[in-house]
């Protein structure tokens, strides 16, 4: 399986392709990707995807991780094949699309070109809570979610404790306004047991639709 390309981008009218030492890999990518990649001619390092079919193999190509962690979900879900997902990542980029996912935004993922209702309930059912995850792992800056330190026992009315800040960032950088992030996050209490997972999902339910 190949899994990435370094070499030189050589455009030719739509189709990307990296030259790597004289032979060249188209690869499909999305319109997310396709805004960030150099100019033609210069180097070019893309994270990749081998689908193999019994006539071909399609390489799909992702300028940055989010978008191909992103992609990795997205081909999970029932009727989503790699082609699909690429579509789907033309039409947002990976925060948005995972931050409506996390926030079961049918309505809002139905203005996104490639998705249908139907495709976005599903998107829904089968990754709300991986994206929740997902966009806390973002916003966290790699960060892994974990417990609190032991014998910290603190709640946002004695003095906010650092994983209530992380729960309003990924609140914040999934579409609520600060207020209203602020207010459900202050009924939260964080003791030796509460993880970020935890913690997150108790302020989704809480969060205004």
């Amino acid at each position: 399986m190949i899994a990435r390309l370094e070499g030189t981008l050589v455009r030719e009218g739509d189709r990307v392709i990296v030259d790597c030492n004289g032979v060249g890999y188209e690869v499909t990518c999305s319109a997310y990707t396709v805004a960030a990649l150099p100019s033609h001619g210069e180097k070019v390092t893309l994270r990749v995807y081998t689908q193999m079919r019994e006539t071909a193999i399609a390489l799909f190509g992702f300028w940055d991780a989010h978008e191909r962690d992103l992609f990795d979900l997205l081909i999970t879900v029932k009727n989503v094949g790699p082609s699909t997902a690429i579509a789907m990542l033309s039409g947002a980029g990976p925060r948005d699309i995972a931050a409506l996912i996390a926030r079961e935004d049918v309505p809002g993922l139905t203005k996104i070109k490639g998705i249908g209702k139907k495709t976005a309930e599903l998107l829904v059912v089968e990754l709300r809570e991986k994206c929740e995850l997902l966009v806390l792992s973002w916003n966290a800056g790699g960060i892994r979610p974990g417990a609190a330190p032991s014998g910290t026992i603190r709640t946002a009315k004695t003095g906010r404790h650092p994983l209530l800040g992380e729960v309003m960032t990924a609140l914040i950088n999934m579409g609520w306004r600060p207020n209203e992030a602020e207010g459900v996050v202050a009924e939260l209490a964080v003791d030796e047991s509460s993880t970020i997972e935890v913690l997150l999902r108790q302020a989704l339910r809480s969060m205004p639709r």
